[in-house]
């Protein structure tokens, strides 16, 4: 039987976000996820090296992220896509066989390497597909029911973290973690990828690389979004959420309460992301109010020191996750296909940069101050960029 030609289309739209979802999730399906903090705890760590930790997994990154984004444009961002995952489960593999500061350390650093490889090559696919379908005005509804997919899993895992840990203690947690890799990787060999990909001689790899900064020089708006709002936005927000197992704990609550806690915070992250798709049409000015509340939210929140204030916690994530999809619609929507991937790498370089710098900030603050009082402390970035984001406005809008 032919297909009609709009029948192509919508088939094609369909295979490219059963697979997207389904990678989303098994992506994020990782029990390991609520309770690494405690398994890093419980092995004698200190807070900083706990933070050095999560700052070596951000400094893997900012060293692969660019060199991996140039790779996905020049070679094929499906491969990228299937073996970042693989080296993630080796490193989820050493944390429970080998549980150490270096097997720790070691581990964080396949994950980055793992997370690297697919940032920037997972959007740019999907926004090249969706392109050659006729359907690039669905990126920011599709990217978003992604995000939102991811969250439900990372829902779902901190859900039977709980009775895993208890049933079989973190080797359990571990095992499955490491399946959920592999099914990732095994998820990824159905993308379609029918992008007519560049020639790669012995300069193919740094051709565009080298063309794809000279972007970033060129137009400012590229650059804007690049090294100020994607950066902004998603940086301090991403940083915090390693720490909320230790804010939720300060409460007093049950080790058991810990992850169903969690889960409250997620349930906000997820309402934020199934609503980028008609938050789309926010403008500078919207954006700006978005993250002033969540701001507000999140340092109200913070220093409560209640069960409402986590939820409140949730929300102020909610609004950074909605507001990170939006800053990336419009970074994808600047950019050209052919370093589409390389270029949305540069954005998650300066968003790694600025969470590094906050891991170290955290650290420095929680020396001698409450979890609460430094997450309440940390949503001042969030209204300095809502402030900047307003001024702009107004200054455009001025005769």
């Amino acid at each position: 039987m032919t297909l009609s030609p709009a029948r192509v289309p919508a088939t094609g739209v369909r295979r490219l976000t059963v697979t997207l979802y389904g990678y989303s999730f098994l992506d994020d399906f990782v029990l390991l996820y609520p309770v690494y903090a405690l398994l890093f705890a419980d092995t004698g760590m200190s807070l900083w090296q706990i933070s050095s930790l999560f700052a070596l997994w951000s400094i893997t990154g900012v060293l692969l992220e660019v060199p991996s984004g140039a790779w996905a444009d020049a070679v094929s961002r499906r491969l990228l896509l299937w073996l970042g995952p693989l080296l993630t489960a080796a490193g989820f593999g050493l944390w429970v066989l080998l549980p150490s500061y270096w097997a720790f350390a070691l581990g964080f650093v396949l994950w980055g390497a793992g997370g690297a490889l697919g940032s920037g090559a997972l959007e740019a696919l999907v926004y090249d597909e969706l392109d050659r379908l006729g359907a690039a005005d669905r990126y920011a509804r599709v990217m978003g029911r992604a995000r939102a997919a991811r969250l439900v899993a990372t829902m779902a895992s901190v859900g039977l973290a709980g009775p895993v840990i208890a049933l079989g203690g973190y080797p359990a947690v571990g095992a499955a973690s490491v399946l959920a890799c592999l099914l990732t990787a095994a998820t990824a060999t159905r993308f379609p990828e029918h992008r007519v990909r560049p020639e790669t001689g012995e300069e193919g790899w740094a051709t565009t690389l080298r063309t794809g900064l000279a972007e970033v020089r060129e137009d400012r708006s590229v650059r804007g979004a690049l090294l100020l709002l994607v950066p902004a936005v998603a940086a301090v927000w991403g940083a915090l959420d390693e720490y909320t197992p230790l804010l939720v704990r300060d409460l007093g609550v049950a080790e058991a309460t810990v992850p169903w806690l969690i889960l409250l915070i997620w349930a906000g992250v997820t309402a934020g992301s199934l609503l980028a798709g008609p938050a789309e049409r926010l403008g500078a000015r919207g954006l700006a109010a978005l993250l002033a509340g969540a701001a507000l939210a999140l340092a109200v929140g913070a220093a409560a020191g209640t069960v409402a204030g986590i939820a409140l916690v949730g929300l102020a994530f909610g609004g950074f996750q909605l507001a990170e999809v939006l800053a990336d619609v419009r970074l994808q929507h600047r950019i050209h296909e052919s370093r589409r991937a390389t270029l949305t790498s540069v954005a998650s370089l300066g968003t790694e940069l600025a969470t590094v710098a906050t891991f170290g900030l955290y650290a420095l603050l929680g020396t001698g101050a409450a979890h609460s009082t430094v997450f309440a402390v940390l949503a001042i970035p969030y209204a300095v960029t809502a402030l900047g984001l307003a001024r702009s406005r107004a200054a455009t809008a001025r005769p």
